[in-house]
């Protein structure tokens, strides 16, 4: 695949810290592939609820330096790969999830372990906002809560974007799902996604509701927001509890249950997990909404209010 790498591209960049408005597009050098490092000319990246906090400051993630190019997921073509790379070449679909941030621009450089084959199924502009909220909620399910089949598993904030992604891999993995999501469109989300119950945390009373629905308890929990400790009593005594790092309050559950908190980190063996999971039958990923990367400070006004699944850009033809 020959394609033409200009020197500079566009992106939208922060030049301090601060609010929305501190986003603005700018012209910013093409990143050169390092050794083991592939370049991705993005079509579509993810937002985010985590990008606001990297955009006041609040959280680092990595090496810090402006103009900042914020976005840790996306998906596009590789262009170009640098020394040592053997998985992917030139034209190749992918999506990826990079620490070290950059999606929010025509090209990002990443580390070939960070990025995965476009799964099938997969429509591309979805695939951008896949690969962090997949890798957590992936990490969270196998990693941390090493969820069975026919077990059940409550998911909290189930209709975000960790959240219905992880509805959707549970029920892949032959569990029964209880989902715990926000308002009436979120409640209709996690039916549409398959979850076998569905309770809407700000109207019912969620302790209640998964008593009624899982009499004789339930074996995980998937936390990812906070506030919901109480429900957390619906836990068999072998139950388990994950939250990735960052959910706060952090969970508290019954005494002689333990909270493992864990971080999403991408890597080549968990992508290759999720696109196992993903690749059998068609996968959803939600997005509520869609942005240029000219709209970079309406997106980060948006991804603050309630949404459902996640908001990309879509930077390119796909």
């Amino acid at each position: 695949m020959d394609v033409s790498i200009p020197e500079t591209m566009s992106a939208a960049v922060i030049d301090k810290h601060g609010g929305p408005e501190v986003l603005h597009l700018g012209a910013v050098p093409v990143p050169e592939p390092k050794r083991n490092e592939v370049l991705i000319r993005v079509e579509s990246a993810g937002i985010g609820v985590w990008d606001p906090e990297i955009r006041t400051g609040e959280l680092k993630l990595g090496e810090e330096a402006f103009p900042e190019v914020l976005g840790n997921d996306g998906a596009g073509r590789v262009v170009a790969a640098g020394e040592g790379v053997t998985r992917f070449r030139p034209g190749d679909r992918v999506y990826a999830f990079s620490m070290a941030g950059g999606f929010y621009a025509e090209f990002v450089a990443v580390k070939e372990d960070h990025v995965a084959p476009l799964p099938h199924g997969v429509d591309p502009l979805e695939a951008g906002a896949l690969g962090a909220d997949g890798v957590t909620a992936l990490r969270g399910l196998e990693d941390q809560l090493q969820l069975r089949p026919r077990e059940t598993v409550v998911i909290f904030g189930a209709s975000g974007g960790v959240g219905h992604l992880a509805v959707q891999l549970a029920k892949r993995k032959h569990a029964r799902v209880i989902a715990v999501a926000s308002g009436n469109d979120g409640v209709e989300l996690c039916r549409r996604l398959g979850a076998d119950a569905v309770i809407d945390g700000h109207s019912e009373d969620v302790v209640g509701a998964i008593r009624h629905v899982a009499p004789s308890g339930v074996d995980a929990a998937l936390v990812l927001t906070g506030g919901f400790d109480r429900a957390l009593a619906s836990l068999k005594p072998s139950g388990r509890v994950a939250f990735p790092n960052g959910v706060e309050p952090e969970p508290r559950p019954p005494h002689g249950i333990r909270a493992r908190g864990y971080d999403g980190t991408p890597g080549r063996d968990v992508f290759e997990r999720l696109n196992q999971l993903i690749e059998p039958q068609p996968f959803h990923v939600e997005l509520d909404g869609v942005f240029q990367l000219a709209q970079a400070a309406e997106a980060h006004r948006r991804v603050e209010e309630h949404h459902l699944g996640k908001l990309a850009f879509r930077v390119g033809a796909s």
